[in-house]
Parts: structure tokens; C-alpha cells; sequence
């Protein structure tokens, strides 16, 4: 007998800008707005219960710091019921750039549930690490996330 094993989003990019300040960009919703979500309630900080918003699909996350390395790493359980999302930060270049890693977990649901959530979270990863990217190294704001699902547009 074959046992399932539970799915785990998981995407990278290097980022050209040094660990520290991809780091900052993260857990400041004043950056992360920018290139992920419209509204952060607070500053990541460990034990601290947020909120990340989605204006443009009026969606509202409560997000629990469980772990910060300054520089290195953040530990997050977000969503309802909540799943493990966790990012690992890797100067490279002489820390002129950072190797950026997500990992999302914990999955809940019968086995195609879980593949479906995955994959939608590793494409939700996969778009605003792009837009970091973007923001970080050229100062441009792409809209990568609200228009993964403009108004308008019949759900597959």
C-alpha cells in the first residue's frame, strides 16, 4: 500500500538586492504591499498576530509569527485553517543578492484538495516573488497579483 504523501508548495528566485533588505521587505507591509498583498495591519514581529488584505478580491488572512531570524528567516501560520508558509533567506554574490526560498505546508482536505491548494499557492508564491523581484531591483510596481484574477475574467 502506497502512502500519500502531503503536497508542499515551493518556489525560489534570486533577488539582486542584499539578505537584510529582502528580509525588511517581507515583514514591512509598507513594502510588501507593493508587490503582494494591498494592506498589512502591523509589522512582522515574533509572537504577533496580523492581518494581510487583498482589497481587490476583498479577502482578509489573519497571519501568526512563529518564527523570526533577522536576515535569514520567517516562520508563518496563515489562513483558515491555517497552513505552515515558510521563508529562508541565502546571501549570495557577496550579499549583493539573495537566494529567496518558499515553503508552503500543511495542506488540509482529501488528497486532491491538497494538490489543488498547493499548486494555487505555489503559483501565488511564484507571482509575488516575481513582483519582488521587480520592486526591489528596478522600483516597479507590476500588479502581478491583482491581475491573476481580474474582474470579468469566468473561472477556469
Amino acid at each position: 500500500m502506497e502512502l500519500h504523501k502531503a503536497p508542499v508548495a515551493e518556489v525560489g528566485m534570486l533577488i539582486r538586492k542584499p539578505a537584510a533588505e529582502v528580509y525588511e521587505a517581507f515583514i514591512d507591509p509598507a513594502v510588501t504591499s507593493k508587490f503582494w498583498f494591498t494592506h498589512g495591519s502591523a509589522r512582522l514581529d515574533a509572537g504577533r498576530q496580523v492581518e494581510w488584505e487583498w482589497r481587490m478580491y476583498d479577502f482578509k488572512s489573519p497571519v501568526e509569527v512563529r518564527e523570526l531570524v533577522k536576515g535569514r528567516k520567517i516562520v508563518v501560520g496563515w489562513g483558515e485553517p491555517a497552513t505552515t508558509v515558510e521563508w529562508t533567506f541565502t546571501p549570495m554574490l557577496d550579499d549583493t543578492a539573495t537566494f529567496v526560498a518558499i515553503r508552503n505546508f500543511g495542506f488540509q482536505g482529501d488528497a486532491d484538495l491538497q494538490v489543488k491548494t498547493a499548486v494555487d499557492s505555489t503559483d501565488g508564491f511564484a507571482l509575488a516573488l516575481s513582483g519582488a523581484k521587480a520592486w526591489l531591483e528596478q522600483g516597479i510596481v507590476l500588479g502581478l497579483i491583482g491581475d491573476r484574477h481580474p474582474t470579468g475574467v469566468p473561472s477556469a
